[in-house]
This record gives structure tokens, sequence and C-alpha cells, in this order.
């Protein structure tokens, strides 16, 4: 490929989707759980074995754990070994990235309708983005999308979906989000039969009811593979285990329903709003297939902010198609269609300045973004107050925030053990409720786990009504204190 022709508008455009989805995604390492990752990751590599119990916790101590993330944490813990904060920004920017770009090639009305709504759509999940695994599951999620669309012409994909399968439930336990996708096809076009709408157009001329066949035994052998993993036949349960949570649902922001009154969630609302009255006004008209597909992950993205990324996955192409559909009909696509427009000198020289300013953009962004990093982690961690933790070693055992648990187990590990952290299966539903209850004095009984654990050190935000409790006991004193965190120790008699 020339220069000349790289520079062509449409490509130009593409390359630019490219730089702007990994540009948006290249962000501050602030996830709450990243630093158990890293420490895991990093003591898995040590070592050369994956946990089977708890090794950070006082209070879940030996206690069985099934560490679904180990092979996302070896992974993560590889790229931060190898380049730093900058590796990290850098790999999962990627990563999320080529999610968008691989649902951008499933999309009608490439390049510019599809690039609009793909934009809208990274716009609604990003509020989930940033160093996790889950990013992982974001990206295998919308591969495998792409291969059960395709599979429609070429039947003989559906054979890569076991081995990205057996892939997936070492990184991380979203792999259920695959085999429910699935599964939801193979429902799909049992009603697109039903309905009268055919389900194969293979270019070999099978029958629909082949590629029907082939999808079952996909989706068999996809669920055959499920235990080979460090874990057996447990991780089968493991993902409903989650599911079933309310302590998560209740305590962890991300497992609520968006909250459209901040305008974290104004692209979400506009694509629910968007599809539902493009399905009105568009000619085009959603299969039983596609109606299914719709209504789930709506449902589910609704009821839960951590499903709004999987909700884009399958709603972009769908809401590409209806608004292409309905852009022709009204002849206003015609006055955008530069796929047959010449290329003069100035048009070229225009791309290619833009090009240049964007990879500029990319490099500069990329480059400040890791550079604040140091003071990204201060603002969201209690940096200071671990630093003198570190140098004046307050007694054990020691209580912290819910979200500080694995910021902990990264600076102080092995030194001091956490009373919990961000594996909140783990620790279970009651567990999480009578540290609430403790957190915010919801009972007379809220001294019970600092009776139970022998707490004597207490690290929190100063706001937090348990520390004003404990400010007005006499045997508690400040060993420090600034605007994000508070030291309390309990006195020695």
């Amino acid at each position: 490929m020339g220069l000349i022709s790289l520079l062509q508008t449409r490509r130009v455009f593409v390359i630019i989707l490219a730089l702007g989805l990994f540009t948006m995604a290249a962000r501050g390492v602030t996830d709450p759980d990243v630093w158990w990752h890293l420490r895991t990751g990093e003591l898995i590599v040590q070592t050369h074995k994956v946990f089977h119990t708890d090794p950070y916790s006082y209070t879940r101590f030996g206690q069985p754990w099934v560490d679904h993330e180990w092979l996302s944490q070896v992974l993560i813990f590889g790229l931060y070994r190898l380049g730093g904060w900058g590796g990290l920004i850098v790999g999962f920017g990627a990563v999320i990235a080529a999610a968008f770009l691989v649902v951008f090639l499933r999309c009608p009305g490439r390049p510019y309708v599809a690039g609009v709504v793909t934009l809208l759509g990274a716009f609604a999940s990003a509020p989930s983005w940033g160093v996790r695994p889950q990013m992982i599951t974001l990206l295998l999620a919308s591969v495998l999308l792409l291969i059960l669309e395709r599979s429609y012409q070429r039947p003989n994909l559906l054979w890569w979906t076991p081995p990205l399968m057996l892939l997936w439930v070492n990184l991380h336990a979203g792999y259920a989000v695959g085999l429910a996708l699935m599964v939801l096809f193979l429902v799909g076009d049992a009603l697109d039969v039903a309905f009268g709408f055919a389900i194969s157009d293979s270019k070999d001329g099978r029958p629909a009811t082949a590629r029907f066949r082939a999808l079952a035994v996909a989706i068999v052998a996809c669920a055959a593979v499920v235990p080979l993993n460090p874990y057996g036949t447990a991780m089968y349960s493991y993902p409903f285990e989650t599911l079933r949570s309310q302590a998560m649902q209740n305590y962890i922001g991300e497992w609520r329903s968006p909250n459209f009154h901040q305008q974290l969630y104004l692209p979400t609302l506009i694509m629910i709003l968007a599809t539902v009255a493009l399905s009105v006004l568009s000619p085009k008209r959603l299969r039983p297939r596609e109606v299914l597909l719709l209504s789930v992950m709506t449902f589910a993205a609704l009821r839960s902010v951590r499903h709004i990324p999987i909700y884009t996955l399958i709603t972009i192409p769908l809401l590409s198609a209806m608004l292409l559909a309905w852009l022709q009909e009204s002849g206003v696509a015609k006055r955008f269609d530069l796929k047959h427009s010449s290329l003069t000198l100035s048009k070229t020289l225009l791309n290619a300045i833009l090009l240049a300013a964007f990879l500029i953009f990319t490099v500069v962004r990329v480059r400040l973004v890791t550079r604040g990093q140091a003071e990204a982690e201060a603002k969201e961690f209690p940096a200071a107050a671990v630093s003198f933790i570190a140098a004046h070693h307050p007694p054990a055992p020691m209580l912290a925030h819910y979200n500080w648990g694995g910021y902990f187990i990264w600076k102080l590990y092995p030194e001091y053990r956490v009373y919990i952290d961000g594996r909140a299966d783990l620790y279970g539903d009651a567990f999480m409720d009578d540290l609430a209850a403790t957190y915010y004095l919801k009972s007379a009984a809220w001294r019970t786990p600092f009776e139970t654990w022998g707490i004597r050190t207490v690290v929190l935000p100063p706001d937090a009504p348990v520390v004003t409790a404990l400010r007005a006991l006499p045997d508690w004193q400040t060993m420090y204190a600034d605007s994000q965190a508070v030291v309390l120790a309990k006195r020695t008699p």
C-alpha cells in the first residue's frame, strides 16, 4: 500500500478512529483491584504456582480461593515488569481499542456511520474501562461475536470457539458471557426459523440445519473445556455465585444500576433511546435473533453498570445498520458518500496533516498519562499514609477501607495482612454486611469486629463514622492524619 493510497480519506478516518479509541482507553492506573492483581501475578511468576487458598488477609487466611483471573494477573505483572506503568497503560489501551475496532468490523455503514456509532458505544462503556481483567473479557467477547456472525457464511469458523473458550476461562470468569452469547445465538436461530427467517447463507451451500447443529456442537465443546483450569469444575459455578451476591449489588458501585442523573451514563441512555427510535423510524427491521440479543443485553445493562460494555458490543452493529438504512432512505447518506471522491493534492495534504496531528496527540497523551501516574495514585489511594505505616510500623492487625485493601497488599504485604480487599467473593455477603455495620455504626454491636479480630490499627477516610466514634474513645489515638486518610492505633496498656 503506497503512501497516497494510505492517505485516502476513508483510510485516514479509520486510522484516526483507532487512534481515538486508543487515546480514550489510555488512562491512569487507578482500579482498586489492580494492586492485588499485580502482587498475585508477581508471586505466580516467582513461585510457578497458582493460589488455591488466601495468602493476603488475616480474616480469610488459608481459606479456599478461586483465583479465576490467574492468567490475566501474570499478563498484568508481565506488562508492568517490561514497561512499568506505561506498559500497563499502553497494553490495556490497545486491548480496549482492539475490542471496539472488532465491533467496527461487524458494522454496516463503514467507515463513517459505523465510526460514529462505535464512538458512541465507546463513550457509553468508558466508565468501566481501566487496567483490569474485565477488559480482556471485553476483547474476547468482541472476537466471539465476530466469529458467530461470520459463521453464517463460514460455519467452520465455529471450531475456533473451543480454543477461545479455553484461553478465556483461564483469563477471567467472564467466559460465562461467551457461553451465554452462544446460547442466545442458538435460541435466536430457532426463533428466526420459527418466524420464517433464513439462518444460514453459507458459501459452501450447507443447509440451515447444518449451521444450527454446528453451533450446538460448538456450545457443548466450549462447555467441555471449562474445567481445563487450575480450579477444575469449580469454574462452572463461580460466575453464578458472583451474580447471586447481594452484598456486591449493595456495596460495589459497578454492580448497581446506572444512575442516568449522572452525565457519565448519558451515552448509554442515548444508545437505548436511539435504538428504540430507530426501530420505529428505520426501514431496517431487526430479526428475532437480534431482538432477543438486544433485549437481554439491555436488561443486563440496566441492571448493572458492569454489563454496559457487553451491551455496547451487541448494540453498536444493530444501531449502525438501522441508522444507515434510515439515512439512505432519507437521502442524507448520499451527501456524505466519499467512496468515489477524487483524491486531490489539497485533500492528500490535509489528510496527512490530520493524521500526523492525531499521531502526535496520541503520543503526547500517553506520555502525560504515564508521567501523571504517581499523582493519580496519590489522589485515589492513601499513598502518604502507607508511607507513614511503612516507616513507623503501627501494630497489626489492621483494618483498612475496602477499596484500599489491594493497595495495601501491593505496598505492605507480607508485613501486614489485610482485613478485607476487593475479592468480595472470598469474604462473602455476611462478612461485608458486618463491615458495613461497623463502618457506618449501624448497630450497637459495631465494635464486634474489633473484639473478634483484635484490631489494633485503623486506616480509614477521616469522614468515616467509625473514625469519629473511635476518636471519642480514650484507648484510641491518632498517629497520622491528612485529608485522605487517618491512622488510628489502640493504646498499649
